[in-house]
């Protein structure tokens, strides 16, 4: 049985910050709740901690096509059904869309369970709702990395997660 579960929040910040926000992987623990770490590899390639079902899971993910300011979507990559799309919409100047798509297969009963009863997307809302606070109390990103990902592989000007001034 698959899981797929998608949300969306609108945040009180211009799509620039939002995303660049998101680009930095190695502080999403700040805002998702199940993750206890994230540690950036590569360009393209994090390794992720998380604690899903009571269960500690490690494994490596690797982004598939990422577009500055648009979206950014990603994948495991041990061969597990772990797969995840967030995209970034501006609404005006100041406000941005954000919504979050994520599909996997749950292992344990707990996590099955846990899929059947629909915890899993209320985790999601909750972890954006997270995000937004994070957002909108910081004022701005902490940092930003404006390159892109085309079928795995890194392209733009900018080399490496960099930070930006906003």
């Amino acid at each position: 049985m698959t899981s797929r579960v998608t949300a969306e929040i609108e945040i009180d910040a211009p799509v620039r910050v939002a995303y660049d926000q998101w680009t930095q992987f190695e502080e999403l623990p700040e805002f998702m709740h199940n993750v206890n770490s994230v540690r950036q590899i590569d360009d393209e390639t994090t390794h992720w901690v998380a604690q899903i079902g009571g269960v500690t899971r490690e494994f490596d993910a690797r982004i598939t096509d990422q577009v500055p300011d648009d979206h950014i979507a990603w994948e495991s990559v041990d061969g597990r059904l772990l797969a995840g799309r967030v995209e970034f919409q501006p609404i005006d100047g100041d406000r941005t869309r954000v919504t979050l798509s994520m599909e996997w297969e749950p292992e344990t009963f707990t996590e099955k369970a846990g899929a059947a009863l629909q915890l899993d997307d209320l985790a999601v809302e909750q972890d954006l709702h997270r995000f937004k606070r994070l957002i909108e109390d910081q004022g701005m990103a902490t940092g930003g990395w404006r390159g892109e990902v085309h079928g795995g592989d890194a392209t733009g000007a900018t080399a490496g997660r960099l930070a930006e001034d906003l």
